[in-house]
């Protein structure tokens, strides 16, 4: 199947459809500006590309002077264009532990539910959405080799909030409509299992349908 301007899509899940062509906007307030990422937005939206995706830390390199403007460029994109919501599929992401990056959510320290109900509620503000299509865990919260690391360090684990607890905030995220589907980011084959695991054993809980 094809879309309007000829991308490939196909259903990443029920009532989800996505071209098979995602444009990422991680450069979009640091490499590019604003004018320069409504012209990316709109050559990709009218090549029949309509699947975005974000996340709360970026643009990259991250500092806290840019944190969020790629949410936010790609939401008054949204809104100066006047695109009806329901032909867009707009992904985002929540930042996972990092000492570095202190200017988000103080930390952020964890995933706890707190932090990612509170970490929704500012990208659907700065975006200026109601919902958000496929929301995603950007990295675990617990000890994994990451960003080109390739050894394993045990003496690196640390406690770690719950998938248990993750699942559940993100479930109660979706019954108040802010977000729709569930995604990973930077997990490992183990992570997945583990999150497919815990899903299947509460019908109230989602279920992850991509992995990034």
């Amino acid at each position: 199947m094809l879309s309007s301007g000829g991308v490939p899509v196909f259903n990443l899940a029920p009532n989800l459809t996505v071209s098979r062509l995602c444009l990422g906007t991680m450069t979009f307030g640091e490499q590019n500006t604003l004018t320069e990422s409504f012209h990316l937005l709109d050559e990709a939206f009218h090549a029949g590309i309509n699947f975005f995706d974000s996340a709360e830390m970026y643009p990259v390199p991250q500092r806290a002077e840019t944190c969020g403007l790629s949410e936010e460029y790609l939401g008054r994109w949204i809104k100066h264009r006047n695109i009806p919501r329901d032909r867009l599929v707009i992904a985002t992401k929540v930042a996972g532990p990092s000492g570095q990056m202190t200017w988000i959510r103080d930390g952020p320290k964890s995933l706890d539910a707190t932090n990612i109900i509170q970490a929704i509620d500012n990208s659907l503000l700065r975006m200026q959405l109601d919902y958000i299509d496929l929301y995603q865990i950007h990295w675990p919260d617990r000890y994994v080799p990451m960003f080109g690391e390739t050894e394993y360090d045990p003496d690196r684990q640390y406690s770690s909030i719950s998938i248990d607890e993750q699942l559940e905030a993100l479930s109660r995220a979706v019954k108040a409509g802010k977000i729709r589907y569930i995604g990973l980011s930077n997990e490992t084959p183990y992570g997945l299992m583990k999150f497919i695991q815990v899903a299947q054993k509460f019908d109230s809980y989602l279920k992850i349908v991509s992995l990034q």
